[in-house]
Order: structure tokens, then sequence, then C-alpha cells
């Protein structure tokens, strides 16, 4: 007899959220996910750095592609998250270290626009620096007892995605009009 997949899932996502808490709960990981969170609030850390990006006069079609993108990718994972409705975690020895504006879970918002901005800037800023702060990202949903492991990494999946189509989509209008 095989196990439900749902539930094999389940009891994953659970075991990491909870591992997650114990191994980094009492860190100043929680302070930095704290501002990580609040950077990340309706993508408006990503679009200000964006913006930024873009007012240098470098590469603007580049910078203003990104900003799209994230754009795209954040209004995509509240979709996506009103459609699945799939409720925070709710476990008792991981209460939440940071408010939400809703209650809804998946797939995470943070993870989409952060994953978005890895796409669109790191061929403005490098890769590396913007892997490791997606990566800090997710992580930092997680830890903060907001997130399930599955959402984060559904967010990022679909945010990149989003990223990526939005970039491939501005190139070729562009080219199109030379």
């Amino acid at each position: 007899m095989t196990a439900d997949p749902r539930a094999v899932l389940v009891r994953l996502d659970h075991a990491v959220l909870r591992s997650t808490r114990r191994r980094l709960g009492g860190t100043p990981a929680v302070p930095l996910a704290q501002g990580m969170s609040h950077f990340g609030e309706h993508a408006i850390g990503w679009i200000a750095a964006g913006s930024l990006g873009w007012a240098t006069g470098r590469r603007r079609a580049d910078w203003g592609d990104a900003v799209v993108g994230v754009v795209a990718a954040h209004a995509a994972g509240v979709l996506v998250k009103r459609v699945v409705r799939r409720p925070r975690p709710s476990l008792p020895d991981v209460p939440p270290l940071v408010g939400t504006p809703s209650r809804l879970s998946f797939p995470s918002a943070h993870s989409c626009s952060t994953a978005a901005a890895a796409v669109g800037f790191a061929p403005l800023v490098g890769a590396p620096p913007m892997a490791a702060v997606t990566a800090a990202m997710l992580v930092s949903r997680v830890l903060l007892g907001v997130h399930y492991p599955t959402d984060v990494l559904a967010g990022a999946v679909l945010g990149g995605g989003v990223a990526a189509a939005t970039r491939r989509t501005a190139r070729r209008r562009r080219e199109a009009r030379r």
C-alpha cells in the first residue's frame, strides 16, 4: 500500500518548517528575515531597487523590463493565491514572527517577486548576488512561520517563469520595432 502523496508532502512541509525554526529561530537570522519581509511586501523593495537602476540611465530598457517582470510575477502570485486559497501554517510550535496582509499562503508572493527580481536583475548586477538574495528570501519566509516550503518553491518557480517570459516578450517587441 502506498502513502497518499499529499499526506507525505504535508508531513515534509511541517518537518522542514519546524526544523528551520529550531535551527535558526534564536539567531540573528530572525530580525534579518523580518527586515526582508518588510522589503518584499507587495514587491515594493524590488520595484524601488529596479527604479533606482532605471534612474541611473544605464540599460534603462533592461531595468524597465525587470521591474515589469517583478510586478507581473507579484500579480500572478496574488492571483494564484486567491484561486488556491491554501491557509498559512498554523502550528503551535511555529508561531508567525511577522504580520501578513492575508491568511493565504500558496504561493509565496515574496518568493514570486524575489525570483522575478533575480531573473530580471541578474544580467545587470550579477547572478551570484541575486541567487543568494533569493535563497535567503525563500528561507526567511519559512523561518518566519508564514509559509510552507512548498509555498516558497512554487512562488520562486512561478515568479522566475513570469519574469523570463516578460523579458523575452519585451525583447521580441523591441526587435520587431527595429
